[in-house]
This record gives C-alpha cells, sequence and structure tokens, in this order.
C-alpha cells in the first residue's frame, strides 16, 4: 500500500494513478514523480497544489521521501504531474567561490552546509588534508564533489552523500552485508550486461613540483593489464605543493581506479524498496553471466496498479562523479613565468 501526504495536512491517495522514485549516485537529492487525476467532477481541480510545499511518500507504512514541490503540470482534463525533490537539491541550486586550504573533505562539507543553511548529520571523517583549492563559480555540489575526488585520490576511500529527515549526511562506503538477492526465474523480469575498455587505463603517469625546479614525477602500471590491453596513459597534473611520496601515492591510487574493465548490469525486476542507488546487491541472470555482488548506481522505483517494479544500473564498482581540481591561478602565474623567460632571451 503507497500513501502520498500533501503539505503535512491531506493524504491524496485517492487521486494517486502512479509514484516513480528515483536516484542516480551522480546526484546528491532522490526525486518524486506523482501522476494523479486530479479532479473530482472534471470541471475543478480537486486540489490547488502549490510548488514548494512539501511532500512525502510512504510504501508500506514505510516513509520513502520527505522533498520539496519543484514543478507542477497540469491538462485540461485533470490530469497532473508533481515532481519532487529530497532537500539535497538545494547543494545544486547554490552556486559560491571559496579558497580552501588546509582542510578534509569533511571539514569543507559541514563549512559549505553551515554558511548556506543545511542541516547535517553525520559527517564521515575522511581524513586527508587537501593543501589547497580555490573553488570558483561552482555549485555547492560540485564543490562537495571536487573535495571527495581529491581525497580519494589520495586515501581510495569512497563516499556517499544522502539526505534523511531533511539533514545531509556523508558516509564511507564500506563493503557490507548485502541483504538482497536478483535472480532469474524469481524476481528478474529483464537483463542486460555490457563491458568496455574505453575508460581503462593501463599506465598512470603523475607530474608535480614547482616549475621552476625539476619537476616531480611518478609512474604507476599494471603489468598484467598491459600485457592484456595494450598500453594506455592516464596524464595528470598534481598540486605543486605534494611531495614526492604524495605524488607516488596519487600515481598508484589513481591506477588502482583506472586499470579495470568497465562493466554496466542492467535489470528490471520486482520492486524492492531497499535496493537504492548507493545501495548494493547479489544479482545471478545465466545468459548474461551476471554472477555475484554490484553496487547501485541508479535506481527508479515505480508503483502502479497495486504493483512495485524497480529499473535498477548495477556496477563492480563504486564511484561519485569525479570532479578533479584544477588550479587557474597557479596555471596563470606558471604561463606568466614562461613569457617571462622568453623575453629575457
Amino acid at each position: 500500500m503507497i500513501r502520498v501526504l500533501y503539505d503535512g495536512k491531506t493524504y491524496i491517495d485517492a487521486l494517486v494513478t502512479s509514484v516513480e522514485w528515483s536516484g542516480d549516485i551522480a546526484k546528491p537529492y532522490r526525486t518524486l514523480t506523482v501522476q494523479l487525476s486530479n479532479t473530482l467532477d472534471g470541471d475543478e481541480q480537486a486540489i490547488n497544489f502549490e510548488v514548494g510545499k512539501e511532500i512525502r511518500f510512504y510504501a508500506d507504512n514505510a516513509g520513502l521521501f520527505r522533498g520539496i514541490i519543484f514543478t507542477y503540470e497540469v491538462s485540461q482534463s485533470g490530469s497532473a504531474t508533481i515532481t519532487a525533490y529530497d532537500e539535497n537539491v538545494y547543494l545544486t541550486k547554490n552556486m559560491d567561490s571559496r579558497l580552501i586550504t588546509n582542510k578534509t573533505a569533511s571539514a569543507i562539507i559541514r563549512e559549505i552546509c553551515s554558511a548556506f543553511g543545511v542541516p547535517v548529520g553525520t559527517i564521515a571523517d575522511s581524513g586527508y588534508v587537501i593543501p589547497r583549492m580555490v573553488l570558483r563559480n561552482k555549485d555547492l555540489w560540485d564543490m562537495m564533489l571536487t573535495a571527495l575526488t581529491e581525497t580519494s585520490k589520495q586515501n581510495g576511500k569512497k563516499y556517499r552523500v544522502y539526505s534523511s529527515s531533511g539533514r545531509l549526511y556523508l558516509a564511507e562506503r564500506k563493503d557490507a552485508a548485502v541483504r538482497w538477492m536478483l535472480e532469474d526465474g524469481v524476481n528478474i523480469l529483464t537483463a542486460s550486461r555490457s563491458q568496455s575498455i574505453e575508460e581503462t587505463r593501463t599506465t598512470v603517469k603523475v607530474i608535480g613540483g614547482d616549475d621552476e625546479k625539476a619537476p616531480l614525477t611518478a609512474t604507476a602500471t599494471d603489468s598484467a593489464m598491459k600485457a592484456k590491453y595494450g598500453t594506455m596513459q592516464h596524464l595528470e597534473t598534481a598540486d605543486s605543493k605534494l611531495t614526492q611520496s604524495q605524488i607516488q601515492q596519487l600515481a598508484k591510487q589513481r591506477l588502482a581506479d583506472l586499470a579495470k574493465v568497465g562493466e554496466e548490469v542492467t535489470v528490471e525486476a520486482l520492486g524492492l524498496a531497499d535496493v537504492v542507488a548507493g545501495g548494493a546487491v547479489y544479482a545471478f541472470e545465466s545468459m548474461t553471466d551476471i554472477a555475484g555482488g554490484y553496487y547501485v548506481s541508479t535506481d527508479r522505483h515505480t508503483w502502479e496498479g497495486g504493483v512495485h517494479r524497480m529499473s535498477v544500473t548495477l556496477s563492480r564498482t563504486y564511484d561519485l562523479p569525479k570532479l578533479p581540481y584544477e588550479d587557474d591561478e597557479a596555471a596563470k602565474a606558471s604561463a606568466k613565468k614562461k613569457k617571462k623567460k622568453k623575453r629575457r632571451r
């Protein structure tokens, strides 16, 4: 059974024809789309829905969503659509510029949330102290992603940002006990699987240090992957303040991220409300050779006609979108120094 509560006062279950609840690890928020027949007599709307109002969604007595209506559409027949996002959507609706020095990604996230009035829950300790970053003309979500990307490059840790009860949470993505299984002949309706080495790299070279001195470099190679798939090198410029050991660690970690065969699985199945982006499942399907544990990258759950179905994209790795930091000021300073040297000659 599903229930939809509008503005904390009115249950609109009788008007609802279908509900879609979805998420994507590339986004900090989840989305609720409600289709309804918003008329009782064919002439007037039963409820005058307003954008900016709160809406909540429950399935089998469990609260699955709390968010804000951002779009409301209605036709002459009374057919209407409500689109709402949880509170983390405001991370994508605010832009700023910030100078960061000697702070962890956790501290940066707390600082951003405090400045923009975003309530926080538990914020995991990200550990790595970022020496310096200039975050210019970015939305808050991109700022957080940049900080988490720089952190992951150094310590290899993966993180999940999500909203619960109106608060932002940062959790480290660790291997955990998997509760749910998707299996052909049991709950899988359709399935497909693809593999690719388009984004695979077998060697990583990192260049850092001061432009006026000999550059610091580090190279890491996966010999087995190189022998199998050929030489495919990723080149990266490191923060000028990183030491040789930090640059070597960066090369090693980037290789661990890139020396992999990409695999993506899409499954449509009978719905399980706990299977959402950021979670994990076991999946088995004989024709596609889908077998083993997977992370959920995207999910789309639908309730219609009393039936709950879901479509999920699965991956062997859990990766937030990567937004590497580029120091614009450092690049400009380097260019000016090179021009001066040419003039002196």
